[in-house]
């Protein structure tokens, strides 16, 4: 059962986090590369530590899977999802859109999702059955009557992997306008009613448990590829709409091959 208690947690866990972040912003630090040459900063470190140190405390029971420090007790009914700074590319080229991701999902399912953004002091927070929250406030994602009313957001191109890239510019194409870059924070634009549409592929379990909630509980729809729900077991290729009438026209067109017939 996940509770208010939870989510006031998941705040401190998101104010523990940020004020380990901040000094190192626009500052000097080591960064490392992993195998997959993604980067990882002493402030990503840094960040996770301060949580995983608040959550052994205060929820022994619980489980943690973070993006720097693994998985303990992954099998444990309530599992808390974190990815201390997702956006480390723009952390480190000193773009203020990275985030810090907290999330806590019940048997695979997320019911808790913090986006905090620690150096503009931006925080969306959800919770299954409660408004998204901005800084306190209730937020509600926009009505979109039309494809190309939208405005839709990914990171990178290179990030979609093999074909999916095509099926991106094809959405894109019938939208009014893309904007490139700002990872997590594309989500909580949609919360807020600024974007229309995200559209990613390839992400993992840290990049998107925290997203459902913050974007659900505004009165938007995430989703995998063909339309089901995110669990700890989807295959990362994700959309988020801020319409959840959109849903059909989304999927179709990134469904289409390139004579316009659809596959699959």
């Amino acid at each position: 059962m996940t509770t208010l208690d939870d989510l006031a947690l998941a705040h401190r866990l998101a104010d523990a986090a940020g004020d380990a972040i901040r000094p190192f912003f626009r500052a000097r630090y080591d960064t490392e590369f992993k195998s997959d040459k993604s980067p990882v900063t002493e402030a990503d470190r840094a960040a996770e530590a301060a949580i995983r140190a608040i959550l052994e405390k205060e929820r022994p029971g619980d489980g943690i899977i973070g993006e720097e420090y693994g998985a303990t007790r992954e099998d444990a009914e309530r599992v808390w999802i974190l990815d201390p700074i997702d956006g480390t590319r723009s952390f480190i080229a000193g773009r203020p859109i990275f985030g810090t991701l907290i999330a806590l999902t019940q048997a695979g399912w997320p019911t808790v999702g913090i986006i905090d953004q620690p150096i503009g002091r931006e925080r969306w927070a959800g919770m299954t059955g409660q408004p998204t929250m901005f800084n306190g406030r209730p937020v509600r994602s926009r009505a979109c009557r039309d494809l190309d009313h939208a405005i839709v957001a990914t990171t990178a191109p290179q990030a979609f992997p093999g074909c999916t890239a095509e099926h991106f510019s094809r959405l894109a194409g019938q939208c009014r306008d893309t904007v490139w870059g700002g990872d997590c924070y594309n989500y909580g634009l949609v919360a807020s009613g600024h974007v229309d549409i995200v559209v990613e592929a390839g992400l993992k379990l840290h990049d998107l448990a925290a997203l459902v909630p913050v974007v659900e509980g505004a009165g938007g729809q995430m989703c995998d590829w063909s339309g089901d729900p995110l669990t700890a077991d989807s295959d990362g290729n994700v959309i988020a709409l801020g319409d959840p009438a959109r849903l059909d026209d989304v999927l179709e067109a990134l469904s289409q091959d390139h004579d316009g017939h659809h596959h699959g």
